[in-house]
Order: structure tokens, then sequence, then C-alpha cells
């Protein structure tokens, strides 16, 4: 789905909630006859799939808006030179991706790798394309450590686009 050219989505957990407590309320109303609750459930409902859209919207807005001065301070950095002394640096990877996960969740986590080595990215909003395995990618961000406090570097990415198809000639 697309609000105003931005990419947005609703997680498989969303879905899932959304279904379970339509069951619930339908058996409810089923069961009672009590179809004043209808008043407040239908909002209830509604709400448990809009709340998600909207905030998944100004996730992405916000990366968007990130991308021009990320650009402009990242300098292509090959995977192997990342180390922790990096953490809160900009920068710029071109690799393969080796796996993509959690991307149902709008929590994308993507092995990327070139050749000298591999690095974990990290989204906290879905990507704006549709990022898969094999694709090769360019990847915008910050390095952080992969726990709130301790951990190895890993790159926060407010961008990840597909530069090239094949990865014959990485």
């Amino acid at each position: 789905m697309e609000i105003k050219g931005t990419r947005v989505q609703v997680s498989i957990i969303h879905i899932v909630m959304f279904v379970i407590f339509t069951l619930f309320l339908s058996l409810y109303v089923v069961l009672t006859g009590d179809y004043g609750t209808l008043f407040w459930g239908i909002p209830v409902l509604i709400m448990l799939l809009v709340i998600p859209i909207v905030l998944n919207y100004m996730s992405r807005q916000e990366y968007d808006q990130l991308i021009p001065s990320y650009e402009a301070e990242a300098k292509l950095t090959r995977i192997s030179s990342i180390k922790p002394a990096d953490i809160g640096k900009i920068v710029k990877i071109e690799g393969v991706v080796e796996r993509a996960l959690f991307k149902s969740l709008n929590r994308p986590q993507f092995m990327v790798a070139d050749k000298s080595g591999e690095i974990s990215v990290k989204m906290f909003t879905s990507a704006s394309e549709d990022i898969r395995k094999d694709d090769v990618v360019e990847v915008l961000g910050q390095v952080i450590k992969r726990y709130v406090v301790v951990g190895d570097p890993v790159v926060n990415a407010v961008s990840i686009k597909k530069i090239r198809k094949d990865k014959k000639n990485n």
C-alpha cells in the first residue's frame, strides 16, 4: 500500500490480531445478542489496523527525510573495515544480501556481504522496496552496537536499495 508516494505495510502480527479480535467480537455479539457492543467494538477494530499503518508511515517519512544528510556525510566503506570504534559513524556499504529476516514484522534485518566480509543491517521500519536474498544493494546507515550497551557493530539503515539484479559483477 502507498500513502502519498510512501510504501507502507502492516505487519502480519497486526493482521492476525485484527482477525482474532474480530472473531472474538463476532462470537460475543452472536452469543450474547449485545449489538450495542458493536458501537465501540468496530472503531476499536479499525484502530487496530489504522494505528500501525500511521506509525509505519511516520517512521518511513522520518527515514526518508534523513537520507539526504546521510548521503552527504556517508563514505563508501568496506564491511571488514567497520570496527567497534566506528560506533556512531555514518556509512555507505554495497554488497549482496545473503539473508533477509523479519520483513513481515516491519523490522527487517539483512545480512549483507561484500568481498571483504559480512555485516548485519537492521531497519526499525519497513524498507522502501522489497529486498530479497541475492539482491545487490546499497545501504546508508549508522554503525551501532548490536545490543543497546554491548555487542558487535551492526548498521542501522535508513535506506537500502537495489543497485543491480545479479551478483556476478560484484
